[in-house]
C-alpha cells in the first residue's frame, strides 16, 4: 500500500520457454480439465446444463456454465496455442493483456485517447470492424510487437485497432444437444457462440467470454511506438 493509502498491484509473474514469452492466458500441462457430470438443470430462466456437483457462485458467472480447468500456471509445458477459461476470462473483465497479465490501463489507454489495443489474425487482410465480436483479450504494446514477430498464428496475416470499448457479448464454447446430452460438432470457426440472455446460452459449456468491439480505429503498429 502507498502512503495514500491505495493498493498497488503485484506485478504478474512472467514465464518462458524455449526463448518464447508464455502468454499469461496459454494453459499449462499441469492445468488439467477436470472430471465433470453433465445433468439437467431447471433455473430461474428455464432448462438447460449443470454439473451434478455444481457450485453456481463458482462454476456460474452470469447464470453461464463454465469449464472446470485446474489452475497452475507455470507448472509443466505450456500449449502456446491453447486459451486457459478462466484467464481468458479475466483479461476480457479486468482488460489485461493477453500476453503479460497486466493491466491495459496504462500510460498506452491514456495515450491513445483512453483506448485499448487489440491484434488479431486477419490471413486475408480484413480489419477489426465496428461491432466485431471477439474472444481475444486487449495487448499491450511491447507484447503486441512481440506477438506479430514469433506468434505463428498471426504471422499468416494480422490487424491492429485502438478501441474505445468492449461490451459484454456473451460466450464462446461447447454445445450440449437438448435431447440427447451429448455434445454438438464444434463449427469450422471452432467454438459455438451463444449471446447473452439467448436459449443457446444455457445449453453452452462456456470456455471464453466474447466481447463487442466499439469505437474502432484500425492503426500501424509502427506509429504507436
Amino acid at each position: 500500500m502507498s502512503g495514500g493509502g491505495a493498493v498497488i498491484a503485484r506485478p504478474k509473474e512472467q514465464f518462458y520457454w524455449r526463448g518464447l514469452h508464455v502468454p499469461f492466458i496459454a494453459p499449462w500441462s499441469d492445468e488439467q480439465h477436470l472430471p465433470i457430470t453433465i445433468v439437467r438443470r431447471v433455473g430461474v430462466g428455464g432448462t438447460g446444463i449443470g454439473y451434478a456437483d455444481e457450485l453456481s457462485h463458482v462454476d456460474r458467472r452470469r447464470d453461464v456454465l463454465w469449464a472446470r480447468q485446474a489452475v497452475a500456471r507455470g507448472s509443466g509445458t505450456p500449449f502456446l496455442a491453447g486459451v486457459h477459461p478462466l484467464r481468458q476470462r479475466q483479461a476480457m473483465s479486468h482488460m489485461l493483456c493477453q500476453v503479460c497479465g497486466e493491466s491495459t490501463y496504462g500510460s498506452g489507454f491514456r495515450r491513445w485517447g483512453e483506448r485499448h489495443l487489440f491484434v488479431a489474425r486477419a490471413p486475408k487482410g480484413r480489419p477489426l470492424g465496428e461491432g466485431e465480436i471477439t474472444t481475444t483479450p486487449p495487448i499491450c504494446l511491447p507484447c503486441a510487437h512481440e506477438s506479430v514477430g514469433v506468434c505463428p498464428h498471426l504471422r499468416k496475416g494480422w490487424t491492429a485497432a485502438l478501441v474505445e470499448r468492449a461490451q459484454p457479448w456473451g460466450v464462446a464454447g461447447i454445445r450440449y444437444d437438448k435431447k440427447t446430452f451429448r455434445t454438438l460438432p464444434l463449427p469450422s470457426t471452432g467454438l459455438h457462440m451463444a449471446q447473452i440472455g439467448h436459449l443457446e446460452e444455457r445449453w453452452t459449456l462456456a470456455m471464453r467470454d466474447a466481447v463487442t468491439l466499439h469505437g474502432v480505429t484500425s492503426i500501424d503498429l509502427g506509429a504507436l511506438a
